[in-house]
């Protein structure tokens, strides 16, 4: 059977009323492939992914597309028409073309854009000028781009457009994020971790209800840091942040996003050392144990 879709992680197998995720060792890095395969991360997103999915549909009684992991590496799910460009505000059962990301904390992109000017301390409800790693005083939402080349994190008015969304239905979603954080964020502390951020992705199902798709919780999608460094004054990245903080130390973030800012040819991401794929290899087997609370 050959795949519908290749995507940055997983294939996509159509399977007529369902689809079959198959998550590989692939890794990626500011939309780039890293030319190295890194053991195990394939089994471990799947796993911790159906992990949260359960807890959404059981404890946050949100619904979701999953079905079952026929493999420690698959996953069956429902499947949504995909629409082409933007979403209608009057079909129903479509994959919502857009991201949804919330953040707990300063970091990341989100640090990026204060430092660089392009977001003040009011944009995400402080009063001073924040350090790295400081916590919001509430949760800052953003949505952002799924199917352009490069993300792009939009104003509420583009993300209703793009989406085929009333803003009621914006906020639903916003609402049943925060429902499904508040559980997840609670579990991952009594296991020593810091959740500081993540993204998660929608379709509308029937009377438009909101239905978590793709893959969510996971070392990937989410940053998580270690709680008892955090509370010492370090941070200690635990997530798919290990990797980018790797390719910033080396100055191919730089390098990548100057020529994007400048239109020039992108740089060739180089492949980890031997070292960071197995260090890479171990976060993930160890991340899978740590958020979700089982065995490997």
């Amino acid at each position: 059977m050959e795949p519908i879709r290749v995507g940055k992680v997983k294939e996509v197998y159509d399977e007529g009323e369902t689809l079959l995720f198959k998550f590989t060792d692939k890794i990626s890095v500011f939309d780039k492939m890293i030319p190295n395969l890194i053991p195990h991360k394939g089994e471990s997103l799947c796993r911790t992914a159906a992990h949260w999915f359960k807890m959404a549909q059981e404890s946050a009684k949100v619904s979701t597309h999953f079905i079952e992991c026929p493999a420690p590496n698959e996953m069956r799910v429902r499947k949504f028409y995909v629409p082409e460009g933007k979403g209608n505000p009057y079909e129903v059962e479509y994959v919502i073309p857009l991201e949804f990301v919330v953040r707990y904390y300063v970091a990341g992109s989100l640090f990026d854009r204060l430092k660089a000017g392009k977001l003040t301390h009011d944009d995400i409800g402080l009063t001073h000028d924040p350090k790295y790693g400081e916590e919001l005083d509430d949760p800052y939402f953003e949505v952002t781009t799924k199917y352009e080349k490069y993300d792009r994190v939009l104003t509420k008015g583009e993300a209703i457009e793009i989406g085929g969304l009333s803003g009621s239905e914006l906020n639903n979603i916003r609402e049943s994020i925060l429902k499904i954080d508040r559980r997840l964020n609670k579990q991952v502390l009594t296991r020593g971790l810091i959740h500081v951020d993540g993204k998660k992705e929608f379709a509308f199902g029937a009377g438009r209800e909101p239905i978590v798709i793709d893959t969510f919780g996971t070392a990937d999608e989410d940053r998580f840091w270690d709680r008892k460094d955090y509370d010492s004054g370090k941070i200690v990245e635990l997530s798919k942040e290990f990797v980018r903080q790797y390719y910033r130390s080396i100055g191919y973030h730089k390098d990548l996003y100057d020529a994007r800012e400048y239109s020039k040819t992108e740089p060739e991401i180089p492949a980890l050392p031997d070292d960071m794929v197995k260090k890479t290899s171990d976060l993930y087997v160890t991340m899978f144990e740590r958020i979700t609370g089982e065995k490997w």
